[in-house]
């Protein structure tokens, strides 16, 4: 069906005028009932960050989205279009989005003054009504509401006087949409008193030029709560006419997690070798997050963004699509040897406490790393510390126990015979599973506790084994280049003394 072009025939078609904040909460209401998908790509918010967002459109509130990195917040902000009209009439040409029925500017007055309903309009699509800015030292008044242009005012021999002479900023050209100012703290104070008329008053003032410009506006903010006391702050006259302030968090079940990584990370590359990924490494990569919001080295009122795990995950794909095109194999399976790859990702983004800067941040990271791999090991293989007692000699009348080391008792031993285990990422397949087979009780225990893991997964298996029995300090292992190598605990000791 054609749109109508002019503001006759949008009379004759019906449309009528409503503010942006109505428009928000009517179609809102339409999709509530409707049951349909609110905010697409937003994962673990459905019970705590949405509702509350729901509830600020629903009042026709101007919010602020308030947590740390990597939480999802500008994406939000970005989602909210999704509650506009597809499509909204102007005045064609006007700067101000102006509503063909009560324009703003003084153009469009003048033109509706002077021919009526034969004034051409255009459709605005709902992609164009958002706008945002992120909010850095150097914005100025005049680049978010505007400013007298000089050299308008001399080429079109116009006094300062007249109105046209003012250059708009970027929140009047939003009017009758939504504008959203990231990272608010950033803002100088005397900047952010610029904004108080927008959202109290709902006009702009521009160099005490004598004009109400009354915008129609949906005005949305974020911020990072650590940046009040680092960059700057948010002045208590804004703070209190913003009305809804939402906190976002990081997601609170592994579950949503790996949504958020399986949505983000870039895992389906054409023309690339096939990486296989083992269920329990897949975990892994995600408890890596997890552990670095609980590691005392990092910084926690920093946070741990959500795309540390993205990046990580990427990396340790990228370590193993490495090794196949080295090799020459069509595809591989991912090894725990490859999360060593997730180091340079993760690095960048751990803010790290003074201890912390003492450690390294490359021992932080291989630090949480283990860390993650030893909750998976420990969620599939009795605890090594609760395994069964035996009875020892007997001492008086009592007898005293001694630890057993239950089902890692052979590899254990295999290893304090003086074996060793060299793996390197570079391995093929083939020459990986052979050295792994070379510990003779190693895959009778992988397959006693991870029954589901069959075929060229179980060389990738066993190594995970190794490696959790290394974090729970029952085997060594030492850094070599491009590799590692697994020896008995006790021999590795008497070495470092020596």
């Amino acid at each position: 069906m054609s749109r109508p072009t002019t503001i006759g025939a949008l009379r004759a078609f019906g449309w009528k005028s409503r503010g942006v904040k109505d428009e928000l909460r009517e179609n809102l209401v339409a999709r509530l009932g409707d049951k349909g998908r609110l905010f697409p790509g937003i994962v673990g918010f459905d019970q705590t960050v949405i509702p509350q967002v729901i509830n600020a459109v629903l009042a026709r509130h101007n919010l602020i989205l308030l947590g740390l990195r990597g939480q999802a917040k500008t994406r939000i902000l970005r989602s909210l279009v999704n509650l506009l009209d597809e499509f909204m009439p102007v005045i064609k040409g006007s700067e101000l989005n102006d509503d063909p029925y009560k324009p703003l500017s003084k153009r469009a007055r003048t033109l509706v003054a002077g021919h009526g309903d034969e004034v051409e309009i255009d459709w605005l699509h709902r992609e164009s009504r958002y706008a945002e800015k992120l909010a850095t030292p150097d914005v100025s008044i005049a680049d978010l509401i505007g400013d007298v242009d000089p050299i308008k005012a001399a080429t079109q021999k116009l006094t300062f006087a007249d109105e046209e002479v003012i250059h708009f900023g970027i929140i009047p050209r939003t009017n009758r949409g939504i504008f959203a100012i990231n990272e608010l703290p950033d803002l100088q104070p005397r900047i952010q008193v610029g904004l108080l008329n927008i959202l109290e008053e709902a006009d702009i003032q521009i160099r005490g030029f004598p004009v109400r410009i009354p915008l129609d506006l949906m005005l949305c903010f974020s911020a990072n709560p650590e940046d009040y006391t680092n960059r700057g702050s948010i002045i208590t006259p804004l703070k209190d006419r913003i009305e809804s302030q939402v906190i976002t968090h990081y997601p609170i079940l592994v579950e949503d997690s790996r949504a958020i990584t399986d949505q983000e990370a870039w895992t389906e590359r054409p023309k690339a070798p096939k990486v296989h990924v083992p269920a329990f490494l897949r975990e892994a990569i995600e408890q890596i997050g997890f552990a670095a919001r609980k590691s005392e080295f990092v910084d926690q009122a920093s946070g741990v963004s959500a795309r540390m795990n993205i990046a990580a995950l990427e990396s340790v794909l990228s370590n193993a699509e490495r090794r196949c095109l080295l090799t020459g194999q069509d595809s591989t399976w991912l090894r725990v040897i490859d999360l060593a790859a997730a180091i340079p990702a993760m690095s960048g983004k751990l803010e790290l406490v003074y201890e912390g800067e003492q450690e390294g941040a490359h021992k932080v990271a291989t630090g949480i790393i283990g860390a993650a791999l030893r909750g998976v090991f420990e969620a599939a293989f009795p605890g090594v510390y609760a395994t069964r007692q035996r009875a020892g000699r007997k001492q008086g009348r009592e007898s005293v126990p001694q630890r057993d080391d239950g089902p890692y008792k052979p590899v254990i031993d295999w290893f304090a015979k003086g074996k060793r285990l060299e793996l390197t990422d570079e391995m093929p397949d083939k020459e990986y599973a052979k050295a792994l087979q070379t510990a003779p009780e190693l895959e009778a225990l992988t397959r006693q506790y991870m029954k589901e893991v069959k075929g060229p997964e179980l060389a990738a298996a066993m190594e995970f084994v190794l490696e959790g029995l290394h974090q729970s300090s029952l085997l060594a292992k030492e850094d070599k280049d491009r590799g590692i190598l697994y020896c008995d605990m006790l021999g590795a000791m008497y070495e470092n003394l020596e």
